[in-house]
């Protein structure tokens, strides 16, 4: 597969949120915003950055066949669902909800403080409409794959000491989100916020510019509808 490279800047995201005390950005179409050229990448359909003020939060919504992966910057999310599942995620923690079949969730900031949190919805395979699922990984180490159970996707966590370099994965589509600082790929420098759709990334590496935390998704599958 040819090489091919797309940076999206922080700047150029979509902005949302509803409520008060919400800020959104997103990566892709959403809601009310619809380009039909930017609705997924692989199996990658949402990156949102949600900035919660003290006591703001979603209300109750539903979800379906959908992987729902968030990952907290700052603050603490308290989370609530229809599985019964009650849980407070702070920084350093992998959370996935697995809609399936059907989930209703709550999301808020409960805490004094600002909350930061970037939420990854992905397209699970076909017959995958089966029981919600639920799960938190506390302290998550650095480079410790996470795979979804229901994609063929694998989410990297990467925290980088300044010229560090990490590889990226062999794989059809790669997605890196710099959460904080700042890393180099291939001559393009991404800062917080910022991300790059990679196809046919083999050999490709990514060097911290400083200390830099990065989400990296190894996707090998796009969505299949009906």
């Amino acid at each position: 597969m040819d090489r091919v490279m797309w940076i999206q800047r922080s700047g150029a995201r979509y902005p949302g949120g509803e409520g008060a005390g919400i800020e959104t950005r997103h990566a892709f179409s959403f809601s009310g915003h619809y380009d039909p050229g930017n609705v997924r990448f692989g199996s990658l359909v949402a990156c949102n950055e949600e900035r919660l003020a003290p006591g703001a939060g979603f209300a109750e919504h539903p979800h379906r066949d959908m992987e729902i992966v968030t990952w907290v910057v700052e603050g603490e999310l308290t989370h609530e669902d229809s599985t019964g599942a009650r849980t407070v995620v702070r920084p350093g923690d992998v959370q996935r909800l697995s809609a399936g079949s059907g989930v209703r969730h709550t999301e808020r900031n409960a805490g004094a403080g600002p909350l930061t949190f970037v939420q990854m919805w992905l397209v699970p395979g076909p017959g995958s409409a089966t029981d919600p699922g639920y799960e938190v990984v506390r302290g998550i180490a650095d480079g410790t794959p996470y795979a979804l159970e229901r994609t063929e996707a694998v989410l990297h966590v990467r925290r980088l000491a300044d010229g560090e370099r990490t590889a990226l994965p062999d794989a059809p589509w790669v997605y890196a989100h710099a959460v904080r600082g700042a890393a180099r790929i291939e001559g393009e420098t991404l800062g917080p916020g910022d991300a790059a759709r990679i196809s046919g990334a083999e050999g490709l590496e990514a060097c911290a510019e400083g200390s830099a935390e990065l989400l990296i998704w190894e996707m090998r599958a796009e969505p299949v509808y009906g």
